[in-house]
Order: C-alpha cells, then sequence, then structure tokens
C-alpha cells in the first residue's frame, strides 16, 4: 500500500492535468513553446503514473481494469469482477 502522501501527490497532478489540459492543447496547436513553458510542471500529462484506484502500487499496473495485478486477482478471486474466472485446463 502506498502512502497517503504519494496518493495525494497523484490525484493532485491529475486534477491540475485536467485542469491545464485544454490550455495546454491551445498553445501547442499554436506552436507557442514560452508559453508551455511557463505552465506547472504538474500540469503535463507525462508527470502522472499509472496506480492502482485502491492501493496507489505503481508497479504491475493492469491499464483495462485500473488495478494492480495483486488487487486484480483478489477481486477476480472474490467474483467481483464480471466475466472474469480462474483458468483451469
Amino acid at each position: 500500500m502506498a502512502k497517503a502522501s504519494i496518493k495525494a501527490r497523484q490525484k493532485k497532478r491529475e486534477a491540475m492535468v485536467k485542469h491545464y489540459a485544454e490550455k495546454r492543447a491551445a498553445l501547442k496547436a499554436a506552436g507557442d513553446y514560452a508559453g508551455l513553458d511557463k505552465l506547472p510542471k504538474n500540469a503535463s500529462p507525462v508527470r502522472l503514473k499509472n496506480r492502482c484506484q485502491l492501493t496507489g502500487r505503481p508497479k504491475g499496473y493492469i491499464r483495462y481494469f485500473g488495478v494492480s495485478r495483486i488487487m486484480f486477482r483478489d477481486m477476480a478471486l472474490n467474483g467481483l469482477i464480471p466475466g472474469v474466472k480462474k483458468a483451469s485446463w
């Protein structure tokens, strides 16, 4: 489980990226790189990290489900993800 401060920092970045997305797109289309440089660093989508929505774990992230491999396995075994079951052959 990630520290609360790390998860809060990620949420702050996500909000900032969303807030500046339209302005960033307009500046980029106009080719105003000086204006882009004046935007906050955390407004850049490159600074976002894929993290598990439940635990904040940065590694083993499954993009389709938005959770880490560990949480995916727990949820699948408990039947919380429709259509997913343990393979056996």
